[in-house]
């Protein structure tokens, strides 16, 4: 995986996409994130000056999203717990320029600079760490548990849902919710295993559960674990 690239925007953190199906720039905010997509060969220098045209436009979506969304029981400061695969790690904030969030010896570090927007960059750069940590461990786990379910790899992608943990397209695409992540790695399993039988399956017939339970005889464990502590996840 690429080495993820940002740019301090005074105010946000723009993360810098570069890809070679794009000719021209799109900005985009998305969960009070920025992220700006471009041509490959597009210098720092013009991606600043880009931010800098829209910094007004930026910073209006980033304090709607803040307004939306419900204030949470997180004050993201040093010493906070975080789950990654059913364990718990502390976080480290560092005063300075953003730097991602990083895993080390045990701590999520991060670093950012104060201000006022401080705790929704360091809510960011969390999510963006999870969201990361979620396309690469999936991506295994659909590789690994694919043809144990008797299916070819599909297309995967990472997404945000209120409500579900995974998902399957009619077009046999594999949709994942990155808070997954903070799950113990058998219910993670389980919610893989679940959206590759409905390449076999597409509703939840006691035909698809059986397909299931011939991969994961606990499937039933792990549902009733995710119904019970699921709603305890997706407060980040």
């Amino acid at each position: 995986m690429k080495r993820p690239e940002f740019i301090d925007g005074n105010g946000f953190i723009a993360e810098v996409i570069r890809t070679h199906r794009r000719k021209s720039a799109d900005i985009r905010v998305e969960e009070g994130a920025v992220s700006v997509v471009v041509p490959v060969d597009t210098s720092l220098e013009r991606i600043g000056e880009l931010l800098a045209d829209k910094r007004r436009w930026i910073k209006e979506k980033v304090a709607l999203h803040q307004e939306m969304t419900p204030p949470g029981s997180k004050r993201y400061v040093s010493g906070e717990s975080f789950s990654y695969l059913g364990r718990n790690y502390r976080l480290k904030v560092e005063k300075g320029p953003f730097a991602p969030v990083k895993l080390v010896q045990g701590r999520l570090v991060v670093s950012v600079p104060l201000g006022a927007e401080q705790p929704h960059m360091i809510r960011n750069a969390l999510i963006r760490w999870y969201k990361r940590q979620a396309e690469t461990k999936l991506n295994e786990k659909v590789a690994r548990w694919a043809p144990q379910v008797g299916v070819t790899v599909p297309n995967m992608s990472i997404k945000t849902f209120k409500s579900r943990w995974g998902s399957c397209t009619a077009k046999g695409e594999l949709q994942f919710n990155w808070q997954i992540m903070m799950a113990p790695n058998r219910m993670v399993d389980y919610v893989v295993v679940h959206e590759l039988c409905h390449l076999l399956r597409h509703d939840h017939s006691p035909q698809f559960w059986g397909e299931v339970g011939r991969v994961l005889p606990d499937y039933e464990e792990c549902r009733e674990w995710l119904k019970r502590h699921g709603h305890v996840m997706v407060a980040l």
